[in-house]
């Protein structure tokens, strides 16, 4: 098994492709029942990830009818790829949804919502560890948002695989997850 980000992110970017879109659905359902289990659903702010279905990401519109059917907030993001910077918006039936030059769906306007107000985020990844280190697409968007945040801000990455042992170049501006969902399981770290 490899433990460096590259050769994890080629790994794990080719087990996606092999799923069909009914695993992703149903691993991605069974991601969001497993949340559910998590004591996060106090709090009132919470960013999701659309996701790139080209990727096969975790398709987050089943966390999205939990959030929305508790009434949170929902913050979703904007890339900026000059800056590699995010901005973030709240998600309101209003809101306008297009897909970037990278298919991330992205809102095309809406209200802004500063970084240190988000009290939960679910972070995309293709890998992570037993520790909560995390190997995303390299770009270190989620690391530089993360950083922004509170520190009680809490982490959850959604996978569809499990942890890895170790994640050997691991850099001191990564930060680590609190929690990351399988479909099998939930880890806290």
């Amino acid at each position: 098994m490899p433990t460096n980000k590259k050769e994890l992110r080629s790994h794990y970017k080719n087990l996606r492709k092999e799923l069909s879109f009914d695993n992703v659905e149903e691993k991605s359902l069974a991601v969001a029942n497993n949340l559910i289990q998590l004591p996060i659903w106090d709090k009132t702010y919470y960013h999701i990830f659309l996701p790139i279905e080209e990727q096969k990401e975790v398709n987050t519109e089943y966390v999205l009818h939990l959030l929305s059917g508790r009434d949170k907030e929902i913050v979703i993001s904007k890339s900026d790829f000059e800056t590699r910077g995010m901005s973030h918006f709240l998600l309101t039936d209003n809101t306008k949804i297009k897909k970037n030059e990278y298919n991330i769906p992205e809102p095309v306007n809406g209200l802004p919502v500063p970084s240190e107000t988000i009290e939960v985020v679910f972070v995309p990844l293709l890998a992570f560890d037993n520790v909560g280190n995390r190997v995303g697409y390299g770009k270190g968007f989620y690391d530089k948002f993360l950083s922004e945040c509170k520190p009680e801000t809490i982490k959850i990455g959604l996978s569809f695989f499990e942890s890895v042992n170790q994640i050997d170049d691991v850099f001191e501006s990564d930060v680590k997850l609190d929690y990351c969902v399988t479909p099998e399981k939930v880890y806290e770290f």
